[in-house]
């Protein structure tokens, strides 16, 4: 099976561990790995920007680098999202439509993958931490990612799960709407910091890089350097970072 790994711009700027974790899962799942390396971003910001020319742009870029392999899979929910729900869109109509639609329908977020296609194979991590998952809203919503990482989660040896309040929430980050609506997503993701200080867990993990660093920001600056903020690739790896802000 041959898996085209879509890094994602801000693992591959952030918090490359992220990617390599994922390439860990999915080699040790039974999966041939190929990385493009040319690739660059699938376009989202641009689209939520309503630039649909420069995401119209990209995402042919993104076509013609992944669409020849058996599946492309994706560590973000957003990302996945994108071309699950707005590709279709962006290319109603066009020359490429057929081909956007069968690359899309091989297109995975990473849990959604690891969960459904290939059946939970490989996971063999440890570890001694209790977690809560915080649901990440274009994962949830575009791509119904929900049971998959809670699923592969139970695999973890030793990992103390306890679901928090208002798990599916959002944690305000929401990609330009943190920039362009700064003080109500501060005020969203203190919520959501809430709610997490309240579970009493070690670690929040999520699938967004995004939401890592916007939550992580807000513990932060909210006094809070203890709770751990992870990915799910890492914790599923066990190769979990302490911090998104300093990794």
């Amino acid at each position: 099976m041959k898996v085209a790994l879509l890094v994602t711009c801000l693992v591959d700027l952030m918090r490359p561990p992220i990617g390599f974790a994922a390439i860990d899962l999915l080699e040790a799942a039974g999966c041939e790995v190929s990385v493009p390396e040319a690739q660059t971003c699938c376009g989202q910001p641009a689209y939520n920007a309503g630039d649909r020319k420069s995401a119209m742009v990209l995402a042919r870029k993104v076509l013609e680098e992944f669409e020849n392999f058996d599946y492309v899979v994706i560590p973000s929910g957003s990302c996945a999202g994108m071309l699950h729900t707005h590709y279709a869109d962006l290319f109603a109509g066009q020359a490429e439509e057929a081909r956007i639609a069968k690359l899309c329908a091989r297109t995975f977020e990473l849990t959604d993958f690891l969960s459904r296609v290939m059946k939970g194979k490989g996971i063999q991590a440890q570890s001694d931490l209790s977690m809560t998952y915080h649901d990440s809203c274009s994962g949830l919503r575009d791509c119904g990612i929900k049971d998959q990482p809670r699923e592969l989660l139970a695999k973890v040896k030793g990992v103390k799960a306890k679901e928090m309040e208002q798990a599916e929430s959002c944690c305000g980050f929401g990609g330009l709407f943190s920039v362009k609506y700064s003080e109500i997503a501060t005020h969203i993701a203190k919520r959501k910091c809430e709610f997490i200080a309240k579970a009493g867990v070690d670690a929040v993990v999520l699938g967004d890089l995004g939401g890592m660093l916007h939550i992580e920001g807000c513990l932060r600056r909210g006094g809070d350097d203890k709770t751990q903020v992870l990915h799910v690739a890492e914790v599923l790896s066990g190769k979990p970072k302490t911090s998104v802000l300093s990794a």
